[in-house]
């Protein structure tokens, strides 16, 4: 990161985004049928492993750390979801849908928020779309923000690029994050790059908040 943009963030208060770190979308025992190549598998352990390190570093430093998480209401279905998947918006959800309230998918992996800090449950891509999360981001005074979690091309992309679009500068620590196709990673990360949030590290990121 430029010497300019980081001095344009200092005295500005920071905050960790944590987006569906989440057994649905982590755990491998949920994410045999989808085809995960060895690489891609070990790059999302890898992604959740930096972002827990993320985690302890950011409560370490009083960041504070904002949980994120998708939560699946068979009560109020996504129907778009449902038709851009299935081609028909009133299919029921299957028992592989991800993350159904109350059940084990939804659940936090390996890493869960401490008593206290920010919890959201989005019902679509971006923590931002219908949680209240921009309201509770200004009224904590947050100048700028830090996106971990999964995916990179789907829920990480919207909740970083809707942070943008609402005022917040972004950082996209680039081995905190993961897709399950190292090249749709990539792309991903090129496209944020250019248009939403600056490249760093999780090394770069702790010395940043320190």
């Amino acid at each position: 990161m430029s010497d300019r943009r980081r001095a344009a963030l200092a005295g500005l208060g920071p905050a960790l985004l944590v987006v569906d770190v989440q057994r649905s979308f982590g755990d491998p025992a949920f994410l045999a049928g989808h085809g995960l190549s060895p690489a891609a598998s070990a790059a999302v352990e890898a992604a959740v492993t930096t972002t827990k390190t993320l985690v302890d570093a950011a409560r370490a430093r009083d960041v504070p750390v904002v949980w994120i998480g998708l939560g699946t209401d068979p009560a109020t279905p996504w129907r778009a979801s449902l038709w851009l998947r299935t081609g028909d918006p009133d299919a029921p959800y299957g028992p592989d849908e991800p993350c159904l309230i109350g059940t084990p998918g939804a659940e936090w992996y390996r890493v869960a928020p401490a008593p206290g800090e920010t919890v959201v449950t989005k019902r679509g891509y971006s923590g931002f779309l219908g949680t209240g999360l921009e309201s509770r981001l200004r009224d904590a005074g947050i100048g700028w923000v830090a996106v971990a979690g999964l995916t990179t091309e789907c829920c990480v992309a919207a909740t970083a690029t809707d942070a943008f679009q609402l005022g917040w500068p972004v950082l996209l620590p680039t081995d905190a994050v993961a897709a399950y196709d190292p090249g749709m990673h990539e792309a991903a990360l090129a496209q944020l790059a250019l248009n939403v949030a600056v490249p760093t590290t999780a090394e770069d990121l702790t010395a940043l908040w320190g």
